[in-house]
């Protein structure tokens, strides 16, 4: 027959430590109360198992083996619980475009992350065109839906693109609400100049020649030259959500181009739990961020 677990945990904890105050903070309870297991622990056995001292306590010989068997048992036991906790917890890969993932995914992502203890979370960068299985990620968030067999589409957004720019920028160049202002504009390009060249066609006013202006690669280093006041630049206003409702850009025109293309968060069809979950957050935080937006204007 065994003692009682506690007396046990007790005697341990003040043995390895050889304080019964120290055995008291580890354990978060009183001295008192190691103190009065020690002393019940002792009962059962039928004699003292410590030397009481002025500066601590010192076990007895014959106790000291029952004190070895005890820590290796109870560390055994801890790394067995560690890795069982471990072993329950959800580990998930996202992979994100870049433009969705800084004005997105990573501004919002401790929400998830408090609300999902036990959900681990990795992210990468997806280039546009990789679908889910390209990318051997558990989620996709991208520009276009995956015709793939297999995956579910969760539409986020639509990729309508206005001209935006910065309230520093209008106030050195003026006025900027008509396409026959825009286009005397500094304007900034996204990989193409086709872009503009479509907006104007659309908005009525045809340029004679390519737009000018300086073309950016990558669409976080148009975002940064917007929004330091650069120029003018066609972007999806869905992804500079944030941006505008902070005041740090405005939309100068309701003429739109790729209205009919959206982001998409992609999945396979059958979701394990880590990632049902954060499916399911994301899109309420585009939906929350959307339904804020549209009582602001």
């Amino acid at each position: 027959m065994l003692p009682p677990l506690g007396m046990l945990r007790a005697f341990e904890a003040a043995a390895r430590l050889a304080s019964f105050s120290r055995a008291a903070d580890e354990l978060h309870v009183t001295h008192a109360a190691v103190s009065h297991q020690i002393r019940l622990l002792e009962e059962w056995f039928g004699r003292p198992l410590f030397v009481r001292e002025k500066r601590g306590v010192r076990l007895l010989p014959d106790a000291e083996r029952l004190a070895d068997a005890l820590t290796s048992c109870f560390a055994r036991i801890a790394a067995e619980t560690d890795m069982l906790r471990a072993s329950a917890k959800a580990s998930i890969t996202v992979a994100c475009i870049p433009s969705i993932a800084t004005r997105w995914l990573i501004p919002a992502l401790n929400e998830f992350l408090e609300q999902h203890p036990d959900i681990d979370v990795k992210v990468i960068y997806a280039l546009a065109e990789q679908r889910l299985r390209q990318t051997g990620c558990d989620v996709l968030i991208t520009l276009g839906a995956d015709a793939s067999e297999g995956v579910q589409n969760d539409r986020l957004f639509s990729r309508a693109n206005r001209p935006v720019a910065s309230p520093r920028y209008i106030e050195r160049k003026g006025a900027l609400d008509t396409a026959e202002a825009i286009v005397t504009a500094d304007l900034l390009h996204d990989e193409t100049v086709t872009r503009w060249r479509d907006w104007f066609v659309k908005a009525g006013q045809p340029t004679t020649g390519p737009p000018r202006g300086p073309v950016f690669q990558d669409f976080n280093l148009l975002a940064t030259a917007v929004i330091a006041g650069h120029g003018v630049a066609l972007c999806p206003v869905e992804v500079f959500r944030r941006e505008i409702d902070g005041g740090d850009l405005v939309v100068l025109s309701s003429v739109a181009t790729l209205e009919d293309e959206s982001y998409f968060l992609i999945t396979r069809t059958t979701r394990g739990k880590g990632v049902a979950a954060f499916s399911a957050w994301f899109s309420a935080v585009v939906v929350r961020s959307v339904a804020r937006y549209s009582n602001l204007r």
